[in-house]
This record gives C-alpha cells, structure tokens and sequence, in this order.
C-alpha cells in the first residue's frame, strides 16, 4: 500500500492546459460533459456485462458472443472518454457508486430477467446515451473543442450502431417465450 498522502488533483477540479490552449471555464464544461458519458458508459457496461453472462435461450450462442463484443466496445469507449477529459485538465469520474449517481439513467436491478426485457432495458439505456452525446457534440462545437467532438461523434456512431443492432434483436421473430400458438 503507498504511503503517499498528498492529493496530487482534486476530483472535480479543471487544470487549464497550456499546450491544448482551452481556457478552464470551456473545459470544466466539456470534462462534465465527458464524465457524463463516461458515467453512462460504464453503467450500461456492467448492465450488458450481466446479460452477457446469463443469456440463455436458443440464440444464446450469438448473442452471448454479441454482447461480449458490445461490452468491449463500450469498455474502449469509456477509456478514450475518460482520457480526453485527463487531456484537457480535467480528472474523469471513477468508481462505481460515482458512476451510477452521475449517469443521466438508473441501471437495471441485480435480479435477471429474460433476455427480451434485458435487451429492451440495454435499448433505453442506449437511447439516453445517443441523446446525450448528441447534447454534448453540440457543445464541444460551440466551445469550439474539435478533437472532443470528434472523439463524441466516433463514440455516437458505435453506439449507434450497437442500439440498431438490438433493435434486430427485438424483432418479433427472435427470442420468442411463447409459441405462437397463443
């Protein structure tokens, strides 16, 4: 354990980036932005993670191998957003408990449910996070911070990407409970 005892940043605090030459106020709005969508992330992260370990079903091949590769992405995701807002001054949120209080949705609950409810619940989590990221590319360019709107809008076009792909998921002929004799 280190015996270190000096806060070298303060969480919450902006360190105004010489070399970058965005002024702090800019800053500590987008590193909120960031923290944001990193909280949001990271939230829905642990969510696909859960239904990635206990899909079962017909499909269970393909969709635990899916969601394994969706969790991923959101993983890079979550590492480049909470890199930019280190690069331009800011500390990015950590911590679980942070996460959850500060993404813009609550998480499922710890229970499991049928992998058509999951993903529904994967699908609304995904849509706040489109629209957030959507809010938060329209402020980096009107704060005329280019690269973090750039890094928003590669990470909107994956997400996208990812809550179109469940949407096929969710069509009425795949993971069916109940026959269609009912």
């Amino acid at each position: 354990m280190s015996t270190q005892k000096s806060v070298r940043r303060q969480a919450g605090s902006i360190e105004e980036s010489e070399a970058l030459r965005l002024d702090a106020d800019k800053a500590e709005q987008i590193v909120e932005a960031l923290n944001t969508d990193l909280a949001a992330t990271y939230v829905l992260y642990h969510q696909i993670k859960k239904h990635h370990w206990n899909v079962e079903g017909a499909e269970f091949l393909e969709v635990h191998e899916y969601l394994g590769e969706v969790a991923a992405d959101l993983e890079e995701g979550a590492d480049l957003l909470a890199e930019r807002a280190q690069a331009i001054g800011g500390v990015p949120l950590s911590g679980g408990a942070n996460y959850e209080e500060k993404a813009p949705f609550d998480p499922e609950g710890d229970d499991v449910y049928d992998i058509r409810t999951s993903l529904e619940n994967d699908m609304e989590a995904f849509g706040v996070i489109i629209e957030s990221l959507r809010d938060h590319i329209a402020l980096t360019d009107d704060l005329g911070d280019y690269a973090t709107n750039e890094l928003l809008r590669e990470t909107l076009e994956t997400v996208e990407e990812h809550a179109h792909h469940l949407e096929h998921y969710l069509e009425d002929d795949t993971l069916v409970l109940e026959s269609a004799t009912q």
